[in-house]
């Protein structure tokens, strides 16, 4: 039951909304200085005077005009995009798969701070990018990326807060910046994903009518308009169930844009329909199997080339039809060489054969109804996870491999990218086609740890947040396409997990610190972290895939951890011998690195280097 708002109306809001039923155009969202702090600005809906006064006269009003989309808090967006983090990823082997031997990644945490962190390991090296981001329905949750918030305002704002800190907001479309956080949301991310593709890569984004159109507005901006490639239409619900201002909603979109125009997406055949099949009946026994027939006559206008009588092998003349020939005489005449030409009365017709069409390859055309729909996502993850619904509405593993097959290869390791993985089905996709034609694509999906509402059947199947539900799905799927195919493919991943940056905070000015305090700082590292997550922590700083094996062993008691054969060689422990040392040196890595409070003093550093100039001139060397 409502109760009684017990004030007037707001008739400023109420005149504002006939305006926008007026000139929906001259209606947008400013900064409400009366309820915003210079901690939380707050945004209403308001009118563009210029472009009304525009809309209410036949003259050409006087003021600069530039081709552009923009929104509040652009800006901010970009600044975002490029600030500075002080985060890292901590390896979590427990939780993942083969930990040891795998290529895939799995890495929890907000997808904006993993793109930062992933900028110089992934550069240019990632295929193929699938995203499938909150629609902005006005009841779903998106990020809110404003570190400056404190818990408490977070909590109070957003209603939704867990133990990891996750910051995400329902953005209701009472919210004067409803289009705007999103736009800033998805803005942000796009720009630091587009720095990951390779130069013929491709980016496919899943997306619904309610931001469409401004997200293919925002790729625009980011990707460049001459970049884009297509959208697709997509049956998502075949049934009416959902419907939308007296129609139904049934489709989705899928936009495609390329990072470059060096793109080539593969061939990708579209089952024809048994409907179609039905019309390949007939069969001249010529061994080439049953095709349909296509008249030749052409449909529209005819033109010189096209106009003609046509004289076949035997000498029988065939009249130009009225409004001439589909095609030019030296075509008609190759046909009939090849036995492709039907001649019956007075009409000529073009054989089609089936088994041709069958196997013709063609990237499929831009409605895609012959793929499965949401139901049968959720079904095959169902399925998977003991016949729970756990998991409402993902995507059908058929749509995924449809996209994987044309932008990637079965001979290359091309890596295949999902910051918004929900249930995991890229990863699922990526492993089904690799058993189905002997790939080596692997995949990195990306998922913020959303809580599971405890009401919900994943909470009471065991499921804490989205990542438990993903990662138990790759492992299942994986055992399950082994088992059904035989193939010999990677079905692990590395589990990844953002954290704070391994290194102490200082807090402090020099004149506040007491002896204590710098006793505390006798290690620069925190005290919770391990070699493999200093490891790590390294990969990152460098630039170094984190997908590629690594040893570990004693060398003079001393553990020194080797990844990838030399690209890097660590060792992390205290009061390192000059005998380790040199071992390290002698092997030759393109680059090696310490603790800093390995060495107790000035001169020990000297040392180290001294012995890698005479060594291992070519090696880079740090300490953290």
């Amino acid at each position: 039951m409502e109760k009684l708002s017990m004030e007037t109306p707001n008739l400023t809001s109420y005149n504002i909304s006939r305006i926008a039923e007026l000139f929906p155009n001259c209606v947008t969202e400013a900064l409400d200085e009366e309820r915003s702090t210079p901690e939380r600005k707050v945004y209403k809906k308001a009118v563009n005077f210029e472009l009304l006064k525009q809309m209410l006269t036949p003259e050409v009003i006087d003021g600069e005009e530039a081709y552009e989309f923009t929104w509040v808090g652009k800006k901010a967006a970009i600044v975002e995009a490029n600030k500075p983090i002080r985060k890292t990823l901590r390896p979590c082997p427990e939780e993942s798969k083969n930990w040891d031997s795998t290529e895939n990644l799995y890495i929890e945490g907000d997808n904006l701070e993993v793109l930062k962190l992933l900028q110089e390991s992934y550069l240019g090296k990632v295929k193929m990018i699938y995203i499938d981001p909150p629609y902005n329905t006005g009841n779903d949750f998106i990020y809110r990326d404003d570190f400056a918030m404190d818990s408490e305002e977070y909590a109070e704002e957003s209603g939704q807060l867990n133990e990891e800190g996750n910051r995400l907001f329902r953005n209701t479309d009472s919210n004067g910046r409803f289009h705007s956080d999103w736009c800033s949301m998805i803005y942000s991310r796009l720009m630091l994903a587009r720095n990951l593709l390779t130069d013929d890569g491709v980016i496919f984004i899943s997306i619904d009518d309610n931001e469409q159109n401004n997200m293919r507005k925002i790729c625009d901006d980011v990707f460049g308009e001459s970049n884009f490639i297509n959208q697709v239409i997509w049956v998502r619900n075949s049934s009416g169930k959902t419907v939308s201002k007296q129609l139904t909603q049934n489709i989705e979109y899928l936009l495609m844009y390329s990072n470059s125009t060096n793109y080539m997406l593969n061939p990708v055949y579209k089952p024809l329909s048994d409907s179609t099949k039905k019309l390949y009946s007939k069969d001249d026994g010529d061994g080439r199997g049953k095709y349909r027939l296509y008249p030749l006559q052409k449909p529209a206008s005819p033109g010189p080339e096209t106009t003609y009588d046509y004289i076949d092998n035997t000498g029988k003349i065939w009249r130009c039809p009225p409004k001439g020939w589909r095609m030019k005489q030296s075509k008609l005449k190759a046909l009939e060489n090849d036995g492709r030409l039907y001649m019956e009365g007075t009409s000529l017709s073009e054989k089609a054969y089936w088994n041709e069409r069958e196997s013709e390859g063609r990237l499929a055309d831009t409605y895609w109804d012959d793929l499965p729909e949401n139901s049968v996502g959720t079904k095959e993850v169902s399925i998977l996870l003991d016949g729970k619904v756990v998991f409402n509405n993902p995507k059908p593993i058929a749509y995924l491999v449809r996209m994987i097959k044309a932008q990637t290869s079965k001979e290359e390791d091309d890596i295949i990218l999902d910051f918004f993985s929900g249930s995991a089905t890229t990863a699922h996709a990526v492993m089904q086609l690799n058993a189905e034609d002997g790939g080596h694509r692997k995949f990195i999906m990306v998922q913020l740890p959303e809580p599971c509402a405890e009401d919900s059947e994943a909470f009471k199947a065991g499921y804490k947040n989205i990542c438990e539900i993903g990662k138990e799905r790759i492992r299942r799927a994986g055992e399950k396409i082994k088992e059904e195919t035989g193939a010999d493919i990677d079905t692990g991943f590395r589990v990844l997990k953002l954290d704070d940056a391994n290194m102490k905070d200082v807090y402090y000015s020099p004149a506040e610190y007491n002896q204590q305090m710098l006793d505390g700082l006798e290690s620069n590292i925190k005290d919770d972290r391990s070699d493999l997550d200093l490891l790590f922590g390294c990969l990152l700083d460098w630039g170094l895939p984190l997908s590629l094996p690594y040893t570990s062993e004693k060398i003079d008691g001393f553990t020194v951890h080797t990844y990838n054969g030399g690209d890097l060689i660590a060792c992390f422990d205290e009061n390192i011998s000059d005998a380790a040392i040199k071992e390290i040196a002698k092997r030759q890595p393109l680059r090696a690195v310490f603790r800093d409070s390995s060495f107790n003093s000035s001169p020990e550093k000297i040392n180290v280097g001294e012995i890698f100039k005479m060594l291992a001139p070519d090696t880079r060397v740090k300490v953290i």
